[in-house]
């Protein structure tokens, strides 16, 4: 496909990603699982469209084999070992699964990591080059890590996984270890770096999927947290650590920086 082309496929799929996770407050039982499935599909196959926008199959390639697969083995081991989030368990409601793994759990590092890295090299293109990639893989796990959350406490809520060991625990957000969130914050780190490395440098485009992606996940999450599901200390946790880097992007890229 043209580039051009390919950025109305990227724009739909992120249109059909948010209209279905507009509706999850809305629904229940089989209908909710079934579009919360869908909802990840849709935009992880966004982020790998838009990857393809800016460097081809190749990049597209890149992306859903670097985030995927890394995102794959993580959890793979941590499901088997407990490191490095703590022992949890899946409980088989997120369809078919890969080394005990959900298949759309590699895909839901992929849908957001691409972003996450887009963001962090527009953040730190000011930078002298010396200090520039670091600063861009630490936005971008920050932000992918930041993510989960809104992610855990929604997920273990509607009963798609549970903690063997839940305590110590963040205020206000009982059954998810801060052992998780350690090792998001790793897992999202070495994501990061590999795509930034394997990824081709970016060139003066327009960030449109990556920060629609980002904005309606750090918005969104906290808005539907706060009044729809009725986590008010999730949606403060959430939009003040994801808010940190989403923020300063979107309000850079409002002023055509």
């Amino acid at each position: 496909m043209r580039p051009p082309l390919l950025t109305t496929v990227a724009g739909a799929l992120a249109g059909g990603a948010v209209l279905s996770q507009v509706a999850h407050p809305l629904l229940r039982g089989e209908r909710l699982r079934r579009t919360t499935i869908g909802s990840v599909l849709a935009f992880s196959a966004a982020s790998v469209v838009d990857a393809a926008r800016r460097g081809g199959t190749r990049s597209a390639l890149t992306t859903l084999t670097v985030a995927g697969g890394l995102g794959l083995v993580a959890e793979a081991v941590g499901t088997r070992t407990g490191r490095p989030f703590g022992r949890y368990r899946y409980a088989g409601t997120l369809g078919p699964q890969v080394l005990d793994v959900p298949v759309v759990v590699p895909l839901a590092w992929t849908m957001l990591a691409h972003p996450s890295v887009r963001l962090g090299r527009h953040l730190a293109a000011g930078l002298p080059r010396r200090t520039r990639g670091v600063a861009t893989v630490a936005t971008a796990a920050w932000t992918l890590a930041a993510w989960d959350l809104f992610l855990d406490p929604q997920m273990t809520a509607a009963g798609h996984w549970s903690f063997e060991h839940p305590r110590p625990h963040l205020p206000g957000v009982p059954g998810i270890p801060l052992s998780n969130y350690a090792g998001w914050l790793l897992t999202a780190g070495v994501i990061c770096a590999g795509l930034h490395a394997a990824l081709p440098p970016d060139r003066d485009e327009p960030q449109t999927v990556p920060a629609a992606l980002l904005g309606w996940t750090w918005l969104g999450s906290a808005l539907g947290n706060a009044v729809f599901f009725r986590r008010p200390v999730v949606a403060a946790y959430g939009g003040v650590a994801m808010g940190l880097t989403v923020f300063p992007y979107l309000r850079s890229l409002a002023r055509g920086r």
